[in-house]
């Protein structure tokens, strides 16, 4: 069954209410790699019931219609899906417990063309379920590598910038565990690629990949890290995901630097190879 362009645009999804603790933002933050240096306070706070800090990238993990492109009514063949891209937009700190309302839409079905696919777009908007107070903005960007040549379709999201032709400005160096794919879990994605080695060869990996969202909320820690230096916290952040990263390797962030705007790209270490690509983020004012 092919897409039908209308049909996806129109696509709806129910409203959902999740009630989150600190307990889930500390979950999330170990996932990350946070706490490990107990001795490094600026992180501990992320990963302590004390007073407990939100890493900004959370609501990532919350809210999502999970599924929901498998349903055959789509058209997609889901089998086949990637994550492309991921963009967050930041409107309020976020309390370390709280009840949030999500409403997703479909923004954007994009055809790139018979044999080269299409583009999906979701817009998920959050908020505090009991003000409205608007939380996050979050657009994720799937490429259906099945699906192209419906014949119609939406303009593409606007392009992410390559990074800079120079040097770095900053590099960010976070290791992660051999286990940090079977953490990161508990946030709830539990597609086997990422935790039963068969499971991983079979999709074509000679072991279990590292979630995307987890090296995403990894670079969201270097660049806080880095603008927290200054006294700022992140407005948004975007990136495209360019090759899996393997639990163990160390992630590198490379950060070039523009008054509030940081760019940024994510490198598996030791093997040389790019796994975020065209990231930005800007800060807060």
């Amino acid at each position: 069954m092919a897409i039908d362009y209308q049909r996806l645009r129109a696509w709806t999804f129910d409203d959902r209410v999740d009630r989150y603790t600190a307990r889930d933002c500390m979950i999330y933050a170990l996932g990350l790699g946070y706490g490990g240096d107990p001795l490094d306070e600026a992180e501990l706070r992320y990963v302590h019931e004390q007073d407990t800090a939100v890493a900004p990238t959370f609501l990532a993990t919350v809210g999502a219609p999970n599924g929901w492109a498998a349903d055959p009514a789509t058209g997609i063949d889901w089998l086949r899906i990637l994550h492309g891209e991921h963009r967050m937009a930041f409107h309020a700190p976020l309390p370390a417990q709280a009840e949030v309302r999500s409403r997703t839409r479909v923004t954007r079905v994009v055809d790139k063309g018979a044999g080269k696919g299409a583009l999906v777009v979701t817009a998920r908007e959050i908020s505090d379920a009991a003000s409205g107070q608007p939380l996050a903005t979050v657009e994720h960007v799937s490429f259906c590598r099945a699906d192209g040549g419906f014949g119609a379709g939406d303009e593409p999201p606007p392009a992410l910038p390559a990074p800079p032709e120079r040097a770095p400005d900053e590099s960010v160096l976070l290791p992660t565990l051999p286990q940090q794919a079977l953490l990161y879990r508990l946030n709830g994605d539990l597609n086997p690629v990422h935790a039963v080695p068969r499971m991983a060869r079979e999709a074509g990996f000679d072991r279990p990949i590292l979630h995307g969202l987890c090296t995403y909320g990894m670079a969201g820690r270097a660049l806080a890290r880095a603008c927290g230096q200054g006294g700022k916290r992140l407005a948004s952040i975007a990136t495209r995901f360019s090759a899996p990263f393997f639990p163990g390797e160390t992630l590198r962030v490379d950060i070039w630097r523009d008054g509030g705007r940081l760019q940024f790209r994510a490198w598996a270490q030791e093997r040389g190879v790019a796994v975020l690509n065209n990231g930005v983020a800007e800060l807060a004012a």
